[in-house]
């Protein structure tokens, strides 16, 4: 059983599978907040964590960061740079998500669109989500195959 679980995570066609989703997701994520960062900064700001003087630049910086690190992934150029961004990213949106819901305070988490505030509930599906892919990016950086170009291997 452990020998064929090793042989799953080994596997190139995997990690592709899950390198390319992840960057897919982050890179898709990106797209509206690139196109709209007043409203990224609005949601930034809906979370009452960061002084107002650099949301502004969060809200520029932030979906950049997103999109140059997704295609690092989905293309294959250094993908270990691109996850330990995502990662880092990732941890960061798990402790924000989690301190507003310890406090109750309902929030757009503003991944993949902008909206209203959403419920405890639809929260806590965000940080489940968002563990998971964490766990998914901690995998592709201890992937150990250099050789990560897009294309399927045998």
């Amino acid at each position: 059983m452990k020998n064929n679980i090793i042989k799953i995570l080994e596997n190139n066609n995997i990690e592709l599978l899950v390198r390319v989703s992840l960057g897919i997701l982050f890179f898709y994520s990106s797209l509206h907040k690139i196109g709209n960062p007043a409203e990224f900064a609005k949601v930034i700001y809906g979370y009452s964590l960061f002084p107002h003087s650099i949301i502004n630049i969060f809200a520029i910086s932030v979906p950049f960061l997103e999109l140059f690190a997704g295609l690092s992934l989905i293309i294959g150029v250094y993908p270990k740079s691109g996850v330990m961004i995502i990662n880092i990213m990732l941890s960061l949106f798990i402790i924000a998500i989690s301190i507003n819901l310890i406090r109750g305070h309902e929030f757009d988490c503003g991944c993949v669109s902008f909206g209203e505030p959403q419920s405890v509930m639809s929260n806590i599906w965000v940080l489940i989500r968002d563990i998971f892919c964490l766990l998914f990016g901690v995998y592709i950086l201890y992937f150990r195959d250099d050789n990560r170009k897009l294309c399927i291997k045998k």
